[in-house]
């Protein structure tokens, strides 16, 4: 079978004596910097809240949300009998191991907790949150294929990898296909969302199409991914991404439905004002 030989990259970007820097944790970093930066251009746009100096505050509450609830996701969604046997792996976070969704259960719960604190309507911090997601995610599927990882299902496709990992047979580089779909297509149908005042005046609705389309966009990726190991095929022959992506889908699609089916009103902030909370 046609195949294309997988590119030699160096997994370690920086190596200076006992530093060493890997493309991966570079990926994080630019995912989070940029986001940032994203969500402020994005709130100086209008005098609501939340604001610029609101989004410096959330970041460090955005990183610990990823990073502690992608590490936990992946322990109890991926592999769990094995870090019941091996408790203390679960803190080698640097041996690699992080979930998508546990990530996204961690950066919701950092949204509720900030937005409680700050005065501050949840879903209106998430959706502007929702319009940078898709650069973290496109930057780390980019990482994951460099590190030759999650690499699809075995084809002869004309665009097929030799992955180093993979075996001696070519497969989809399913990440570059989730870097696409996950990334570049979602960060440009929500920067188009997100300029359109009857969109964005939808509390919600931005959030609602960031989950649906990442649901919708994971559930196609998975039928060409290779799936974990240690899990296989599950029900019906679905993966673990793709069972864990329907109630995305659908909590999406109720956000889209509840957000169109009421007219844009004032945002909800938990009862008290910003400068309340702040008190």
């Amino acid at each position: 079978m046609l195949s294309v030989p997988f590119p030699i990259i160096d997994p370690v970007a920086i190596e200076i004596g006992p530093i060493v820097v890997r493309w991966y944790a570079l990926a994080y970093l630019a995912g989070f910097l940029l986001g940032w930066r994203y969500c402020m251009r994005l709130a100086r746009t209008t005098d609501r809240p939340p604001s610029p100096e609101d989004f410096d505050d959330f970041l460090t509450w955005a990183v610990i949300g990823v990073i502690l609830g992608g590490r936990l996701g992946y322990v109890l969604f991926y592999n769990l009998p094995y870090y019941l046997e091996q408790p203390l792996d679960a803190l080698k976070v640097w041996q690699g191991g992080m979930s998508f969704h546990g990530g996204l259960l961690g950066v919701i719960v950092a949204i509720v907790a900030f937005s409680w604190r700050r005065g501050l309507a949840p879903l209106a911090l998430g959706d502007l949150i929702a319009c940078a997601a898709p650069i973290g995610l496109f930057f780390g599927r980019i990482a994951n294929f460099i590190n030759g990882e999650l690499f699809g299902r075995v084809t002869d496709v004309p665009w097929a990898i030799m992955f180093p990992r993979g075996g001696p047979e070519p497969r989809h580089p399913s990440q570059l296909y989730e870097a696409v779909l996950e990334g570049l297509v979602l960060f440009v149908v929500l920067a188009i969302l997100v300029w359109i005042p009857s969109v964005r005046n939808r509390t919600g609705l931005l959030t609602g199409v960031f989950l649906a389309g990442y649901g919708i966009a994971r559930i196609a990726v998975e039928f060409f991914r290779e799936p974990d190991p240690q899990l296989g095929f599950l029900f019906a022959g679905a993966t673990m991404g793709q069972l864990l992506s329907v109630p995305l889908v659908a909590v999406g699609i109720g956000l889209i439905a509840f957000a169109l089916a009421n007219p844009p009103r004032a945002l909800s902030s938990f009862g008290r004002t910003p400068r309340e909370a702040k008190q």
